[in-house]
Protein backbone atom coordinates (compact mmCIF):
# COMPACT_ATOMS: atom_id res chain seq x y z
CA UNK A 1 0.00 0.00 0.00
CA UNK A 2 1.24 3.48 -0.79
CA UNK A 3 0.17 6.77 0.72
CA UNK A 4 1.26 10.28 -0.15
CA UNK A 5 0.65 12.38 2.94
CA UNK A 6 0.57 16.18 2.88
CA UNK A 7 0.29 18.58 5.77
CA UNK A 8 -2.45 21.06 4.91
CA UNK A 9 -4.15 24.13 6.31
CA UNK A 10 -7.31 23.06 4.46
CA UNK A 11 -8.30 20.63 1.73
CA UNK A 12 -11.38 19.63 -0.24
CA UNK A 13 -12.60 17.16 -2.85
CA UNK A 14 -15.21 18.11 -5.42
CA UNK A 15 -17.14 15.67 -7.63
CA UNK A 16 -19.50 16.94 -10.36
CA UNK A 17 -19.43 20.45 -8.90
CA UNK A 18 -20.28 19.33 -5.34
CA UNK A 19 -17.85 19.31 -2.42
CA UNK A 20 -17.96 15.76 -1.06
CA UNK A 21 -15.17 15.94 1.51
CA UNK A 22 -13.29 18.75 3.20
CA UNK A 23 -11.09 19.78 6.07
CA UNK A 24 -11.29 23.41 7.12
CA UNK A 25 -8.48 23.35 9.66
CA UNK A 26 -4.88 22.13 9.78
CA UNK A 27 -4.67 18.42 9.13
CA UNK A 28 -3.58 15.84 6.59
CA UNK A 29 -4.46 15.07 2.99
CA UNK A 30 -3.76 11.43 2.14
CA UNK A 31 -3.68 10.05 -1.39
CA UNK A 32 -4.00 6.26 -1.06
CA UNK A 33 -2.97 3.64 -3.61
CA UNK A 34 -3.62 -0.08 -3.26
CA UNK A 35 -1.74 -2.91 -4.93
CA UNK A 36 -2.86 -6.50 -5.50
CA UNK A 37 -1.65 -8.18 -2.33
CA UNK A 38 -2.48 -5.51 0.25
CA UNK A 39 -4.36 -6.88 3.23
CA UNK A 40 -5.30 -6.26 6.86
CA UNK A 41 -1.69 -5.82 8.03
CA UNK A 42 -1.14 -3.09 5.42
CA UNK A 43 -4.41 -1.39 6.41
CA UNK A 44 -3.42 -1.33 10.07
CA UNK A 45 0.13 -0.17 9.36
CA UNK A 46 -0.83 2.71 7.03
CA UNK A 47 -3.68 3.92 9.24
CA UNK A 48 -1.57 3.92 12.39
CA UNK A 49 1.40 5.55 10.63
CA UNK A 50 -0.77 8.34 9.16
CA UNK A 51 -2.47 8.93 12.53
CA UNK A 52 0.68 8.90 14.66
CA UNK A 53 3.36 10.38 12.39
CA UNK A 54 4.55 13.74 13.74
CA UNK A 55 4.05 15.88 10.62
CA UNK A 56 2.03 18.76 12.04
CA UNK A 57 3.52 21.94 13.47
CA UNK A 58 5.48 21.62 16.72
CA UNK A 59 6.21 17.97 15.89
CA UNK A 60 2.67 16.92 16.67
CA UNK A 61 0.79 14.05 15.07
CA UNK A 62 -2.79 14.15 13.86
CA UNK A 63 -3.63 12.05 16.92
CA UNK A 64 -1.93 14.57 19.24
CA UNK A 65 -3.78 17.51 17.68
CA UNK A 66 -7.10 15.81 16.91
CA UNK A 67 -6.50 16.96 13.34
CA UNK A 68 -8.77 15.91 10.46
CA UNK A 69 -7.63 13.54 7.72
CA UNK A 70 -8.94 13.72 4.14
CA UNK A 71 -8.37 10.40 2.34
CA UNK A 72 -8.54 10.25 -1.47
CA UNK A 73 -8.16 7.01 -3.45
CA UNK A 74 -5.54 7.27 -6.19
CA UNK A 75 -4.62 4.20 -8.22
CA UNK A 76 -2.06 6.24 -10.19
CA UNK A 77 0.32 6.04 -7.22
CA UNK A 78 1.20 2.60 -8.61
CA UNK A 79 1.82 3.88 -12.13
CA UNK A 80 5.08 2.81 -13.75
CA UNK A 81 6.54 5.23 -16.30
CA UNK A 82 10.02 3.75 -16.61
CA UNK A 83 9.42 2.51 -20.17
CA UNK A 84 7.93 4.35 -23.09
CA UNK A 85 5.64 7.35 -22.92
CA UNK A 86 2.52 5.72 -21.51
CA UNK A 87 2.45 4.66 -17.85
CA UNK A 88 1.51 1.13 -16.94
CA UNK A 89 -1.10 0.71 -14.21
CA UNK A 90 -0.63 -3.06 -13.79
CA UNK A 91 0.66 -2.76 -10.21
CA UNK A 92 -2.53 -0.99 -9.09
CA UNK A 93 -5.25 -3.27 -7.76
CA UNK A 94 -8.55 -3.14 -9.69
CA UNK A 95 -11.55 -1.40 -8.13
CA UNK A 96 -13.25 -4.52 -6.73
CA UNK A 97 -10.02 -5.30 -4.83
CA UNK A 98 -8.92 -1.80 -3.87
CA UNK A 99 -12.23 -0.19 -2.86
CA UNK A 100 -12.77 -2.43 0.20
CA UNK A 101 -9.14 -1.81 1.22
CA UNK A 102 -9.60 1.96 0.86
CA UNK A 103 -12.78 1.73 2.96
CA UNK A 104 -10.92 -0.35 5.56
CA UNK A 105 -8.15 2.26 5.88
CA UNK A 106 -10.75 5.00 6.43
CA UNK A 107 -12.58 2.84 8.97
CA UNK A 108 -9.35 2.03 10.81
CA UNK A 109 -8.43 5.72 11.00
CA UNK A 110 -11.89 6.40 12.47
CA UNK A 111 -11.45 3.53 14.93
CA UNK A 112 -8.18 5.13 16.05
CA UNK A 113 -10.05 8.38 16.68
CA UNK A 114 -9.56 10.36 13.47
CA UNK A 115 -12.16 12.63 11.92
CA UNK A 116 -12.03 11.29 8.37
CA UNK A 117 -13.30 13.05 5.26
CA UNK A 118 -13.29 11.12 1.99
CA UNK A 119 -13.28 11.48 -1.72
CA UNK A 120 -15.55 9.28 -3.85
CA UNK A 121 -13.86 6.05 -4.87
CA UNK A 122 -13.37 5.82 -8.63
CA UNK A 123 -14.88 9.24 -9.34
CA UNK A 124 -13.37 12.05 -11.39
CA UNK A 125 -12.34 14.27 -8.49
CA UNK A 126 -10.93 17.75 -8.19
CA UNK A 127 -8.74 18.06 -5.12
CA UNK A 128 -7.84 21.45 -3.70
CA UNK A 129 -5.45 21.99 -0.83
CA UNK A 130 -3.43 24.64 0.91
CA UNK A 131 -0.22 22.83 1.73
CA UNK A 132 1.49 23.84 4.94
CA UNK A 133 5.28 23.93 4.84
CA UNK A 134 5.03 22.32 2.32
CA UNK A 135 5.34 18.92 3.93
CA UNK A 136 4.81 15.86 1.71
CA UNK A 137 5.83 12.31 2.60
CA UNK A 138 5.50 9.00 0.74
CA UNK A 139 4.68 5.96 2.87
CA UNK A 140 4.95 2.38 1.61
CA UNK A 141 3.64 -0.36 3.87
CA UNK A 142 6.23 -3.01 4.71
CA UNK A 143 6.23 -6.16 2.59
CA UNK A 144 5.95 -9.61 4.07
Amino acid sequence: MRAVVQRTLSASVTVAGEVVGRTDEPGLLVYLGVTHDDGPADVAWIARKVWELRLLRDERSASDAGAPVLVVSQFTLYGDARKGRRPSWSAAAPGPVSEPVYDAVCAELERLGARVARGVFGADMQVASVNDGPITLVLDSPRG
